[in-house]
């Protein structure tokens, strides 16, 4: 895969454009998992919650990254009981050390990168598998996103980087 470099910003909170665009990345992780749990078992399979925010951080921002990050599966609770709330801790530390990798990655290269991407994406899940192995003291479901979610990681990986390169030049 190639290197393209983009126009990649980092909004401040004071910039009305990072809660436009936090809105519209929260709205995209709260349409494609209810689209993915049409499928049996499809938010554990596919990870929806992830993508958006992958995007909006390596794109606009730590800022950016953070609102979706946190008030994606916070609204995706509170609207539809998905994820359950016993889940919310370990997403919550995934899609926030995802927001902050991508958005660190973005920021020190300046241009969209597979490995840029496959480096944010396996940053989220070690650090994640890690913290979540800690919290519910089972190795099988701290790694069920390596086991079950690999679909959602190739997603992420694929999908993330034809989108940012799609977004390129804006």
């Amino acid at each position: 895969m190639t290197t393209t470099t983009t126009k990649l910003y980092s909004l401040s909170l004071s910039d009305v454009k990072t809660y436009l665009f936090a809105l519209v990345f929260i709205a995209g992780n709260i349409l494609f998992p209810q689209l993915a749990h049409l499928i049996p078992q499809g938010g554990l399979i596919f990870l929806p919650i992830y993508f958006f925010t992958l995007i909006g951080a390596y794109k606009y921002g730590i800022f950016v990254g953070l609102l979706t990050a946190i008030l994606s599966p916070l609204t995706n609770n509170l609207l539809f009981g998905m994820p359950p709330t016993a889940a919310l801790p370990a997403i919550f530390v995934k899609s926030v050390v995802l927001a902050i990798a991508a958005a660190v990655i973005a920021e020190r290269t300046g241009k969209v990168s597979f490995w840029g991407i496959l480096l944010a994406v396996l940053a989220y899940q070690v650090v994640g598998t890690g913290v979540e192995w800690i919290m519910t003291q089972s190795f099988v479901v701290a790694v069920q996103d390596f086991r079950i979610g690999f679909p959602g990681i190739l997603i992420q990986l694929v999908g993330g980087y034809f989108v940012l390169k799609a977004l390129a030049r804006t």
